[in-house]
């Protein structure tokens, strides 16, 4: 993980989208650094992103169920409201009107040419390419340059989109003579890859998740089926043994140790002591998040303050951008 030196003087962009409750992937890749960055001094915001659910989907369904579990999610992480801006895209007008000028400033070849748009697309449920998807990086663009974040975690996939992010900066720039957007940097992730009960990526379509909402039982239930091998000795080797790798790292992240000391401890006792272990340790990590987790949801009147407060203040700064865009472009009246 890049370090981030005067915490203080920076500015955090980051979110996601409202397509169902976050896991354990989520957790160990950017919701324990949101934490922490916050608690170091820098000014988080985190964007749930429901315009975009609209990027390979046909309708967004329950989307303000998804909206407030994510809301919870966040809660129970650590994420706090009174220094974090928890908002949504929606809620948020100004910031989505930035994308009309941001579209004029690149070109269709330059869309067409992200190595992340051709994935998405290729993975896409719809069966045609919508505009949505097509300008998404830009759009994306707009939720980081319209609170003028600075930094921006992300992982080596993502690369791309921040680069645009960047080009639309340099280019307002340059072209209305007014240096109004930073030029965002990217905010390298080291977060470990987790496999789902599958022995594929975890993910929440995929329905090979352990969700932070998920009970001790259901938890003890998921890993219980994850997918091993037939060697009984264990040992860490992501290459060669990538399902039983994935277990002892997730072990390893919630005790607090390295994958290899808990193979060790394991040794020849074979898969089922495995998943003992990472049960155990799953269940006594997310403890209190599911603790908390629980005592927010029988308040949903405060996650709506949570989300009503966010989007308030979220308002204020768009609206700030978006009057000196105005002004640069010379059409603010």
């Amino acid at each position: 993980m890049d370090t981030v030196t005067d915490p203080t003087r920076h500015r955090i962009l980051t979110g996601d989208r409202p397509t169902g409750r976050l896991h354990l992937g989520h957790y160990f890749g950017t919701l324990q650094n949101r934490v922490r960055l916050q608690d170091i001094g820098v000014e988080l915001y985190v964007v749930i992103a429901d315009y975009q659910v609209l990027t390979d989907r046909d309708v967004a369904d329950d989307l303000t169920g998804h909206v407030e579990e994510l809301v919870l999610d966040y809660l129970a992480a650590g994420v706090d409201p009174a220094r974090a801006t928890i908002f949504t895209h929606s809620a948020v007008p100004a910031l989505n009107q930035l994308l009309l000028p941001f579209l004029s400033l690149v070109s269709v070849a330059e869309l067409g040419r992200n190595p992340t748009v051709k994935d998405e697309i290729a993975h896409s449920r719809q069966s045609a390419v919508s505009g949505l998807m097509f300008t998404y990086p830009v759009h994306q663009a707009a939720d980081i340059l319209f609170c003028k974040a600075d930094l921006v975690p992300v992982g080596q996939d993502q690369l791309p989109h921040l680069e645009l992010t960047r080009t639309i900066a340099r280019r307002f720039n340059d072209r209305y003579g007014a240096g109004v957007f930073p030029e965002p940097r990217a905010l390298l992730s080291k977060a470990p890859l987790l496999l789902g009960t599958d022995g594929t990526k975890m993910s929440k379509s995929r329905g090979n998740a352990i969700t932070l909402a998920a009970g001790a039982d259901e938890t003890a239930r998921l890993i219980k089926r994850a997918k091993t091998d037939t060697e009984r000795h264990i040992m860490y080797d992501p290459d060669g043994r990538p399902e039983v790798s994935s277990l002892l790292l997730l072990a390893a992240l919630c005790l607090d140790r390295t994958p290899a000391q808990v193979a060790d401890s394991i040794g020849a006792a074979g898969s089922a002591a495995l998943k003992k272990v990472v049960t155990e340790a799953v269940n006594e990590y997310l403890a209190p998040i599911r603790a908390r987790r629980a005592e927010y949801a029988r308040d949903r009147a405060h996650l709506r303050t949570v989300l009503r407060e966010g989007n308030e203040r979220a308002r204020a700064v768009a609206d700030t951008t978006l009057a000196e865009v105005r002004a640069a472009m010379n059409n603010n009246y």
